[in-house]
Formats: structure tokens, C-alpha cells, sequence
């Protein structure tokens, strides 16, 4: 089980605020599949919350020790029937098995990808943010300030 520090764990707690629970375990409780769902989340997403039904306290405690210590990942929070886990993102494999390719092997023509070009494209997207805020702002109505007069409302049919 991975140790953190208090000041990891209330910032940890800070960022899993806003998180929707990605696992649940049910009635089967922690099965291989689950596990493996767990493993998968915290690969991708370093900090987890995962929804517990129908058990007691104690028995979600004890999901929690028990996930914590398979997967060597630190505890952050149990409130009510939702865990938070937070593991570091471990290295990805397939990723040191991959060597360089040398110039030759690139399917490029040997030209690594321009930084220009991402520039660019960037510079484009800014663009039509821009300009899709500009709509939406012609398609607003004006906004009544505090120091506007109020609007007289007039009865129907006169």
C-alpha cells in the first residue's frame, strides 16, 4: 500500500471533489473483473472514486484495505459509501519496448512533425472560439445593470 503525506491526502481529497464514482462493486463484491476495472481507472486517471452498494461500514472498510493493498494503491477518503484512491500512473510498457526510429524508418519521408503546423492549428481553433463567443454574445440580450431604470410591464390587451 503506497503511504501519503496529510497535505497529499487534503489535496488529493480537493481534486476527487468534483469526481463521479467510475467503479462499483455490488453484490458480488470484489471479483477479478472489478480489479481489473480498478487497475484500468487508476492507470488512466491516477485518482478513482469507487461506488460501494450494500454493505456495511466495516465490510467497506475492508474493500478498501483490500484494494489498496492489491493494486498498491494509497487510501485518500471513505465517506458514506464512496472510496477514493489515488496510485502514481505506472509506466506503460509498451511504451519502453517501442525503440526510436531513425530518420529512414519514418513513414514521414524522415521529417519529424513540424511544431509550426501545432502552432498553427492552435492559432485556427483560438480563431473559432473567438468568433462562436462573439455569436453567442450578438444572440444575447442586453443585460440590465444595476443602475438601469426597470422595465415597465404593460397588462395584455391594452
Amino acid at each position: 500500500m503506497t503511504a501519503i503525506t496529510p497535505a497529499q491526502r487534503r489535496d488529493l481529497r480537493a481534486r476527487a471533489h468534483h469526481l463521479n464514482p467510475v467503479v462499483s462493486i455490488a453484490g458480488n463484491g470484489l471479483t477479478e473483473p472489478v480489479l481489473a476495472e480498478v487497475e484500468r481507472s487508476l492507470q488512466a486517471h491516477e485518482l478513482i472514486k469507487i461506488k460501494v452498494h450494500g454493505a456495511e461500514r466495516e465490510v467497506r472498510e475492508e474493500l478498501l484495505a483490500q484494494v489498496c493493498q492489491t493494486l498498491d494503491a494509497a487510501p485518500v477518503q471513505h465517506i458514506g459509501t464512496i472510496l477514493v484512491i489515488w496510485r502514481k500512473r505506472r509506466e506503460d510498457d509498451t511504451a519502453k519496448a517501442a525503440p526510436e526510429q531513425s530518420a529512414s524508418e519514418r513513414p514521414s519521408g524522415g521529417k519529424r512533425p513540424s511544431v509550426a503546423k501545432s502552432a498553427s492549428s492552435f492559432a485556427a481553433a483560438a480563431r473559432r472560439t473567438a468568433m462562436m463567443q462573439a455569436a453567442a454574445d450578438r444572440r444575447r440580450p442586453p443585460s440590465r445593470g444595476p443602475g438601469s431604470a426597470p422595465r415597465k410591464v404593460t397588462p395584455r390587451g391594452k
